[in-house]
Formats: C-alpha cells, sequence, structure tokens
C-alpha cells in the first residue's frame, strides 16, 4: 500500500479539524499582522519582565521602525536586516518593522561568537543590524569583513520604563555583561521608534512569495546555509498550526509561555506569529537558563500555552517550586526540536495533569509538518500526525515510497515547504526533488495510523537541547589549534539520553595539551551548546582510504 496515495493520517484527524487551508483571509504576512493588530487592538501582545505592549503598540513603534528604514536609511525592497537579541519586546517590534518596510529578516543566534557572526553577515550580505548592547563588542570587531553600514544598539531595559534603569544598571555595572565597544556611529533603538511620524510609510506591496525571513541553518549536511522562507511559507504555517490547536484555544484570552529563543523557527512562527494571531499575550522570557527565575515567572500566570524542547521540560520538572504553578488553565504543552523522553512527557503530564505534545519540522519546513493531536489522554512517543495541506512520505535513496513500518528518509511536500538555500542552488537540489518533496535527512517509519517516528539520522548532525551541532565545523575549530593533529566529533547520550558533543583529539607529536586546554580553546570560537562536554584522546583518528573522518567507528569505540 502506497502511503502518501492512501493519506492514512487523514482518519486520524481531531474533529473539526481541516485536511486543508485556504489564503482567503490573509494576503501576507503584513496583512495578517495589521488586521490582527486592529482586531486585538487594545489586547496586551507581548510582555517581558511584567511589562507589556498592546497589540496598538507594537502596531504603532514597528511602523515607526519601518519609516526609519524606508525614509533615513533608504532600504530598498529585499534588503536583509539582521536582529541579534535574546527574548526582549524589541524583538517582535523589529520583525514586523522590518517585514512592513518590505524588507527580510535575518535573525542571528545571540550566543554567537565574533567568528560565527561574521560568517553569517557575509553570507547573507546584510547591511544593517539590529543588536543588543551586550553583543555589540562582536560587531565591532567583525564589521570591517562584512557590508554592514546601519547599526541600531538596544538594551535589555530600553523599554521597560523605570523599571529597565534598574535592569541595564545590574546588567552593566553589577553583572559586567555589557562589554565595551566603541563604534563610530549607531542609532539608538528606542529614539527610532517612539517618533517617525514626520514621514509617511510608503506601501509595500508584498507578494505571497517574496521572501519574508533569512532562516539559517546547518541543513542536512552543516554547511552554512539559509533557508529562504516565504510569506507564503510562514503564513502557510501559521494557518496550519492554527487550524490544528483552534478548537483548544480561545482568541482573545490566552496566555502564551515563550521561553524558546525568538530567533529559533520554531518560537519565531509558534509564538510570535500564530499566538500573535489569536491575540494572545506571549510571555517572553528572557533567560530560559535561569530555571529559578523561570519558575518565579510562571507561578505569576494562569498560562494556558507553553512551548519548549525536552532538556527544558525535564529541567522545569526538577525545580522543587514547579509543582506550585498554576496549571488550571494550561490546555497545550508543546514539545520540539528534539526527540522528547517518554519518562520526561510521563513526569510532565504527573504534574501538570496536561499531555505533552509533540511537532516535528525544520527550518526548511517553517517549520510544523507533523504535530500530535491536542486533548488526548497519553504521550503518543511519535512524531503526530501531518498537518493540514501537508504530505510526509518515506522513501528510499532512490525516491522510492515505501510501505507502512519500513524505515527510509522522511520527505516533507507542503506549502510551508522553503522556497530553497540563499544564494546555494547545489544544497537546494540537493535536499528537493523534482516534484516538490523536501529530503530531511531523518530516517524514519509511518505506521498505517499515520504517525510517524524517526528511528535514526542520515547525517552526523549532533542535537544539543534542540540546536542543531555539526562534526564538521567542532573538527575545523579543533584543528586550528597547532597543538591538534586531528580530530573527530560525535553525539553521545547521558543517562538521561541528551545529547552531548564529544570531540576524539590525535596531538601533533612532542606537544602537550590536556582537556581543559582544548575546552577553553573551543570557548573562544564556539557558542555555548557546541562546545565539547567531553574529549578523548586517541593515537590517531580511523578514517576511510580517501581520507574521510570514520564517525562511525568513533561511536563504536566510544560504546567499547
Amino acid at each position: 500500500m502506497n502511503i502518501n496515495s492512501d493519506k492514512p493520517w487523514l482518519k486520524n484527524y481531531p474533529e473539526g479539524v481541516s485536511s486543508n487551508i485556504n489564503f482567503d483571509e490573509y494576503s501576507s504576512l503584513v496583512d495578517m499582522f495589521e488586521k490582527t493588530c486592529n482586531r486585538f487592538s487594545s489586547n496586551k501582545a507581548f510582555t517581558n519582565f511584567g511589562v507589556s505592549f498592546t497589540f496598538k503598540e507594537i502596531y504603532q513603534k514597528s511602523s515607526n521602525l519601518a519609516s526609519f528604514f524606508q525614509n533615513e536609511l533608504n532600504l530598498s525592497q529585499g534588503s536583509r536586516v539582521a536582529i541579534m537579541m535574546p527574548n526582549i519586546l524589541q524583538y517582535p517590534i523589529s520583525t514586523f518593522g522590518i517585514l512592513k518596510a518590505g524588507l527580510i529578516v535575518e535573525n542571528i543566534n545571540p550566543l554567537y561568537t565574533a567568528r560565527e557572526l561574521e560568517t553569517q553577515l557575509i553570507n547573507s550580505k546584510s547591511e544593517t543590524i539590529i543588536i543588543l548592547e551586550n553583543f555589540a563588542h562582536l560587531i565591532e570587531k567583525i564589521i570591517h569583513k562584512t557590508v554592514v553600514k546601519n547599526i541600531i544598539i538596544t538594551s535589555a531595559g530600553e523599554l521597560l520604563g523605570i523599571k529597565g534603569f534598574l535592569i541595564n544598571f545590574v546588567l552593566r555595572k553589577i553583572k559586567k555583561m555589557v562589554p565595551e565597544y566603541k563604534i563610530d556611529k549607531f542609532y539608538t533603538f528606542s529614539k527610532i521608534i517612539e517618533k517617525n511620524d514626520k514621514y509617511e510609510i510608503k506601501k509595500v506591496s508584498s507578494e505571497l512569495d517574496d521572501v519574508a525571513f533569512l532562516q539559517y541553518t546547518g541543513g542536512t549536511s552543516g554547511t552554512i546555509k539559509a533557508a529562504m522562507l516565504t510569506h507564503r511559507n510562514i503564513l502557510s504555517n501559521v494557518l496550519q498550526v492554527k487550524e490544528w490547536l483552534g478548537p483548544h484555544l480561545k482568541y482573545g484570552e490566552d496566555i502564551a509561555i515563550c521561553a524558546l529563543p525568538l530567533y529559533h523557527i520554531f518560537a519565531l512562527t509558534c509564538n510570535s506569529l500564530t499566538f500573535f494571531n489569536f491575540g494572545a499575550n506571549n510571555i517572553l522570557i528572557t533567560n530560559p537558563r535561569d530555571i529559578k527565575s523561570f519558575v518565579k515567572e510562571l507561578k505569576k500566570h494562569q498560562f494556558t500555552f507553553i512551548s519548549g524542547v525536552n532538556t527544558l521540560f525535564n529541567k522545569l520538572l526538577l525545580d522543587n517550586d514547579f509543582k506550585n504553578c498554576d496549571f488550571s488553565k494550561l490546555r497545550i504543552s508543546l514539545a520540539g526540536g528534539m526527540q522528547v523522553q517518554k519518562k520526561v512527557a510521563e513526569k510532565w503530564q504527573l504534574v501538570t495533569k496536561n499531555v505533552l505534545s509533540v511537532g516535528y519540522g525544520l527550518s526548511e519546513t517553517s517549520p510544523a509538518a507533523s504535530i500530535d493531536p491536542i486533548g488526548v489522554e497519553k504521550f503518543s512517543d511519535s512524531l503526530g500526525l501531518p498537518l493540514p495541506s501537508t504530505e510526509i512520505s518515506i522513501q528510499d535513496d532512490n525516491g522510492k515510497h515505501l510501505n507502512f513500518n519500513e524505515p527510509g528518509e522522511i520527505c516533507i511536500r507542503g506549502p510551508q515547504v522553503m522556497k530553497g538555500y540563499w544564494n546555494n542552488t547545489e544544497e537546494t537540489n540537493n535536499v528537493m526533488t523534482s516534484d516538490g518533496w523536501f529530503k530531511t535527512g531523518d530516517v524514519g517509519t509511518m505506521n498505517e495510523e499515520g504517525y510517524t517516528k524517526i528511528v535514526d539520522r542520515k547525517k552526523d548532525m549532533i542535537i544539543v537541547s534542540g540546536f542543531n551541532v555539526y562534526p564538521n565545523e567542532i573538527e575545523e575549530i579543533a584543528m586550528m589549534n597547532d597543538k591538534i593533529f586531528e580530530a573527530g566529533c560525535i553525539g553521545v547520550k547521558d543517562s538521561d539520553g541528551n545529547e552531548n558533543v564529544k570531540l576524539f583529539i590525535s596531538k601533533v607529536p612532542g606537544k602537550n595539551l590536556n582537556t581543559e586546554e582544548v575546552i577553553d580553546y573551543c570557548k573562544k570560537y564556539l557558542t555555548g551548546y557546541k562546545i565539547p562536554k567531553f574529549v578523548e584522546f586517541i593515537d590517531e583518528i580511523p578514517k576511510s582510504n580517501v581520507g574521510k573522518i570514520l564517525r562511525r567507528e568513533l561511536r563504536k569505540r566510544d560504546n567499547g
């Protein structure tokens, strides 16, 4: 039986959920934004550190930003504008302002080192960046290697009134989290968004097939590249998720916890767009690693929705005070970004009385391709069912569609699948088939009920707390050290099933090197989650006859 011609998932669709979406309601993301702000004008849209902006305020401030881009910076339609900041109120204002001006949003991980920032900006050729002052010293270091000429700097407390002054003082003077920087010319975010009504915003006609976001990813190979996500792609996913979750949400009444970073495609589409469209109040968590403060914030709200990854849910459950949160209104707990452990899901249900639902997708699919049905009685331990207007197929290396329970590559087709990779036709052709299937690089199976499960990864990608780590990059950094002769990198799981980076090293003969030195060296060039947790010194890195590192041999060695 052919999975695709049968579409077994449709028979298990929740009652009231349509098998297809349509675009009758909105013509672009900008159209959606404007209609949503008008509909929920006086409602709270985003809250951070106890300070809230209404939909009307978000609209006004983002419009001022759009006017600045058009009239002061004279940015032409399609120009890229980079955002580098954590979850603060400036993020959604920036996102909507960029889109409203007819520009393209380029999200940047705020944990990036100068090297990683440089690599991405060179690739995107962005001339404009909005950056938190904590990271301004990084752009100062590398700006001469890029085409960036417009820098907008903001601070964590800039839009928070009197409370913001205290937050900035603590970050700058007490915690010393704002390194000194010297940038000759830059703009201040608050001045731009508060006063720019001397110009009219030029009406930009955004088409559905225009690129809205450059979402950087290692894809399935590890080479830096950006998925070009169009207004159609992102809007499709908003409508798909909205259709799937809709029966369990209430327009203008929901409170959504946004702990995942907004630069990540999961939080971007789910929180700042889909729940925004529902008229929900998104509670932005700036530092979810600070679990004590995170739980303290959770206790202030009768939240109805929370999203996260397995490691985040697990850390919350380990906090003794988490059980004292008010879960009486919680209707949806959504996990993605990595596989969810059954024991974590079971404990979550025990504590919150809410079933943890799993979503599956990638940056290239905007991201959601499948989600568990909401409101079921227990954790499914699967990737859920394909969303409306989405097909999932299990294929072999020759593109043959496999039967139920046969392992093969998970392939996705639907309106949320990216336009392609930015300026990278070769990589686009590697993952896109002529008939529109996106090859995920994940190996999985589908059962007769239409539920998909991952059984392995086709590539050597490592997933640390929901973030992709690619061995090639870690090895390349390690090899820059003149004491290291060769390096090989794999992912290893700890007793809780979480994946960590392990680096195998063979030293240059006669050189002395220890684990601490290696890790300290990696810290100079890599974001925290990419830094090896384990280092093992061996005489020689196993390689093929053409010199390719045999990571499977390293995995065998690690497993004894």
